[in-house]
């Protein structure tokens, strides 16, 4: 099912996705017992969407009291029909087993949808008190499917077979998928290793939940407060949003800076109070690291150990072995080899920054050694000093709004999109600041899927930015179409202004429109191809940041909030000018956190303490104590509250390359980023095929050949290296 893409973070999570109409022809019907069947026929969160297109999430009618009973009928229907396959009399067959799997539990399906909007979008204390319940039960159900040895012999009977079977390219890359993902989780145990796999997927689960609740607490419960006398510096935009904010939270006539990255990054960026700078940027760094309740190193540790434990017993050395099978890099060394070769010469970059920073703090005579709270606010100096670019000035020009409607643009060049907002009301939201469009083919005007949006930053909601998908596309049992999301975490802008956000956060909103783009676009025929490989999926919202800066983007849509005057040449020159400003320290707070996931899942961790450990490994590494890793250990959900990027940071440096490489196509065709036979390649080659093809083949198919790192290092202004580790 595709909730298992997004709940869990092994790769059996990526296994795929169940959901088309019944075919109970070739498998027997399933038994369930009467408290299920209760449920099925009662519970809300249970029942099929109804409504145009095939249907929605019933998000108006969310229960809080419906959950559990939910997911626990939901769980015991799939396993009865998991079974029912499992046990089948008939000989396996690719109908019978594979397409029967893809076919089971869509009204667990479903319930995950709500559980992942309660979870992500509107969490609660309540909310969090089923989550610590029921996340142990989740990955007792998933071992129960992998650990089904009869399901499993099926599997590997036609796995071993599929040369006589006759299927076409899309169910072979299926069968591939399902028989490596059953194999790397534990499949083929037995006895007490068997036992103890599963004991420690419950385990994980509990960690991983505890993990991502304190983080949430914490970023909830620490929010500064300044007085009229500390807004010095602040954008009126940003000083409007902040006001708001404190009086949502019953602190009138005051200005709340909230511990979330959309929030503290202007603070430190434009604030002119340093004692202010620190205590927010310690905030900001110390979440979940206070030696407090919500203090998650102790959480850290186990993780790590139960990882490194139940990798063991599959026969792998380390975590980072065994995750990375089914990526592009092939090894952890492979991995490290990409982020070795880029790491000295970013480190040498942002030691030049910091210089830059000292000479002019020191000629505006600020008696100060740089600081990481100081970082933000002397690059903005030094970027106005070199480039004559002020980010405030360039926030000026990019409206919400307007951004959003010049990446409908580029979905209408690239894609063929069209998208038209739907009417309050006609479709069911979760919170009143969500918005939906429809999105139609232009060309023939037929249904592709809605699209949500998500904006606002609000207590109980997860900080950062991502994209998920409610239902996804396929065809093997009737066309099912896409409902996508995009989901940030702007402050929202007081009552009657419009939301000015900044280039980084522009780039950002393209970044995650990227994703949901690659799952509208999707042409496969299983659902189970929907998902991907962790250092490829990131590649195509990387990409699509592309157009951001192009002339037709800028020359519509960045516009002055007040005046609705285009954005000055001579400003868009400073910003293709300014393209490398600032990549030491990009660079180097990404490569901090990747490098450190990375060591962390190639170790033995027995008796780790990750604090130390955090502060040991990146003093050997030579960070700059004036850059902390973007994510630091004890607040590093990506890779502690669930498996999805553990032993896989590093994968956005691997798509970069892949995205730079890219881009090289498109700025040498004649058409540049609108060409349309270089874009018809992207989309047919790389977007539309998901994971019905092997990443490396796809790309091939689309440039010619594998990726250089050569065009990444140039768009850093990195010197370019000899190849590295795969990547030519």
């Amino acid at each position: 099912m595709r909730w298992k893409i997004l709940a869990t973070a092994s790769a059996f999570a990526l296994l795929a996705a169940c959901q088309p109409a019944e075919d109970t022809a070739s498998v027997p019907a399933a038994v369930f017992d009467a408290a299920t069947t209760e449920q099925l026929s009662t519970n809300q969160l249970l029942a099929e969407w109804t409504g145009p297109n095939g249907g929605e999430p019933a998000f108006d009618k969310m229960d809080l009291a419906q959950i559990k009973p939910a997911l626990e009928a939901g769980m015991a229907a799939h396993l009865a029909e998991i079974d029912a396959i499992a046990n089948n009399p008939a000989k396996a067959s690719f109908a019978n087993t594979i397409e029967a799997m893809e076919r089971a539990g869509d009204p667990l399906d479903r319930a995950m949808t709500y559980y992942g909007i309660w979870g992500s979008n509107m969490s609660s204390k309540d909310f969090r008190a089923v989550q610590t319940e029921m996340a142990p039960k989740l990955a007792e159900y998933q071992s129960k499917i992998t650990q089904n040895a009869a399901l499993f012999g099926r599997i590997k009977t036609l796995h071993d077979t599929q040369a006589s079977l006759g299927l076409n390219p899309h169910q072979a890359r299926l069968l591939k998928l399902v028989y490596d993902r059953f194999q790397l989780n534990g499949a083929e145990l037995t006895g007490e290793k068997r036992e103890r796999y599963a004991a420690i997927n419950q385990e994980l689960a509990e960690l991983h939940t505890k993990f991502s609740n304190n983080l949430l607490a914490d970023e909830e419960s620490w929010v500064t407060y300044l007085t009229p006398k500390q807004i010095g510096g602040l954008p009126a935009s940003y000083v409007a949003s902040a006001k708001a904010e404190a009086e949502a939270q019953g602190k009138p006539g005051m200005y709340a800076v909230t511990n979330t990255r959309s929030s503290m990054d202007p603070f430190l960026t434009y604030s002119t109070e340093r004692g202010l700078r620190e205590k927010v940027w310690r905030n900001y760094y110390s979440r979940g690291d206070n030696g407090d309740e919500h203090d998650n190193n102790a959480v850290i540790a186990k993780i790590l150990q139960l990882r490194h434990e139940r990798v063991q017993l599959l026969g792998y050395e380390t975590y980072a072995d065994w995750q990375l099978q089914d990526n592009m890099a092939t090894s952890p060394a492979e991995a490290t080899a990409l982020m070795e070769a880029v790491w000295r010469p970013a480190v040498a970059r942002a030691t030049e920054e910091v210089a830059d920073m000292q000479a002019l703090a020191a000629k505006e005579g600020a008696n100060i050694s740089i600081e990481p709270w100081d970082y933000r606010f002397y690059a903005g100096k030094v970027r106005k000093a070199k480039y004559a670019l002020d980010s405030d000035e360039l926030k000026q020009y990019l409206q919400l709004d307007k951004l959003r409607e010049a990446m409908f643009y580029v979905a209408g060049e690239l894609f063929g999109f069209a998208f038209m907002p739907v009417e309050n009301g006609a479709i069911p939201v979760f919170h009143p600041d969500v918005k939906v469009w429809q999105v139609t083919d232009k060309a023939s005007g037929k249904h592709i899927g809605y699209w949500y949006l998500d904006p606002y930053a609000r207590q109980g909601k997860r900080s950062g930015a991502w994209a998920s998908s409610y239902r996804s596309h396929s065809t093997f049992d009737g066309p099912e179409t896409v409902l996508s999301s995009n989901n940030s975490n702007f402050v929202k802008p007081a009552p009657g202004e419009p939301l000015l956000i900044s280039y980084d956060d522009a780039d950002t909103f393209f970044h995650e429109f990227g994703h949901a783009l690659h799952a509208l676009s999707s042409n496969v025929e299983y659902p189970g191809l929907n998902g991907g490989v962790r250092d490829y999926t990131e590649f195509h919202s990387q990409l699509l940041e592309r157009w951001l800066l192009t002339p037709q983007v800028v020359d519509t849509y960045f516009r002055h909030y007040k005046t609705g005057e285009p954005m000055p040449k001579e400003l868009v020159d400073k910003i293709n000018k300014a393209a490398t400003f600032n990549q030491g320290f990009s660079t180097v707070e990404f490569l901090g956190s990747a490098i450190m996931d990375m060591r962390y899942h190639s170790i033995d961790p027995a008796g780790i303490d990750p604090k130390a450990y955090e502060k040991a490994e990146l003093a050997k590494l030579g960070m700059p104590k004036e850059i902390p890793m973007r994510h630091r250990s004890a607040q590093f959900g990506h890779i502690f509250s669930s498996e999805g990027y553990a032993a896989g940071y590093y994968g956005y440096l691997w798509a970069d390359v892949l995205t730079s490489d890219a881009a090289e196509a498109f700025a040498e065709a004649p058409g540049g980023f609108y060409d349309k036979e270089v874009g018809a390649k992207l989309v047919d080659n790389l977007f539309r095929v998901r994971n019905a093809v092997d990443p490396a083949e796809a790309y091939r198919a689309f440039r010619g050949r594998d990726a250089k790192i050569d065009a990444l290092m140039r768009d850093r202004g990195f010197p370019v290296p000899a190849a590295v580790g795969g990547q030519q």
